[in-house]
């Protein structure tokens, strides 16, 4: 990634917070900073399922909102489909974007 990636990437997390938790049942995501001490509920405020912070085999946290493997350990985070759909593309995939 280029520079104006990296830029961008420190700015939101700056805004909108530093790490992720997301639900494995309903998808639920949940931004938070790293100052604040306490970690995010384990428990989903939508659904009640589990919302993962962390890594399950490494326990670092977790940057994307869309991350299916963990960045550290390369261990699985979450299935890589949801609702049908694939949470991230495949490298080289092409598919139609709408525009609009």
């Amino acid at each position: 990634m280029g520079r104006a990636a990296d830029w961008l990437r420190e700015e939101r997390r700056k805004t909108l917070g530093d790490w992720v938790a997301f639900c494995l049942e309903c998808g639920h995501v949940q931004r938070y900073f790293a100052e604040l001490e306490a970690e995010p509920p384990s428990a989903c405020p939508g659904c009640g399922g589990e919302l993962r912070s962390r890594c399950p085999a490494c326990a670092a946290r977790i940057a994307s909102a869309f991350a299916v493997a963990c960045e550290e350990c390369e261990a699985e985070l979450r299935p890589a489909e949801a609702f049908g759909v694939q949470i991230r593309r495949s490298p080289g995939a092409t598919g139609s974007r709408r525009s609009g």
